[in-house]
């Protein structure tokens, strides 16, 4: 699996894909005037700004896929138009996802490795010298 950083979550009218790519985090440093952990900071420790969630849902959804106008149209009805603690814990998921890669996936692996069974050593015996 790669790490992309895409995740899915069940938001707002279904399930949707969002992910933070390069470009996103780039542009949303530019619309919260701070760097993209910062902004995680904000959203854990209560000192967020509205657009902080606004702009990480929108921006995620473009990055999972969903055009532009779209990802305005569903921010606007499903963000903008409700309380802002709606949507706090969303808006960090997809932000944690996007700096760390998305929880499912686990680091060190590489797509396809042959999972090990709990009693195979990873060492080989060796033969008592004399």
């Amino acid at each position: 699996m790669s790490r992309d950083a895409r995740i899915e979550l069940d938001w707002a009218d279904g399930t949707y894909a969002f992910r933070l790519a390069w470009g996103q985090l780039a542009e949303l440093q530019e619309k919260t005037n701070a760097g993209p952990y910062v902004v995680l900071n904000r959203l854990h420790d209560g000192t967020w700004r509205v657009e902080d969630i606004s702009n990480v849902i929108r921006l995620g959804l473009i990055g999972g896929g969903m055009s532009p106008t779209d990802a305005l149209k569903k921010v606007r009805t499903y963000v903008e138009d409700r309380p802002p603690l709606e949507n706090v814990l969303v808006a960090q998921a997809i932000l944690a996802a996007g700096l760390h890669g998305a929880p499912e996936e686990k680091l060190g692996e590489v797509s396809g490795e042959a999972e090990k069974t709990p009693n195979e050593s990873t060492t080989s015996p060796t033969e008592k010298s004399d």
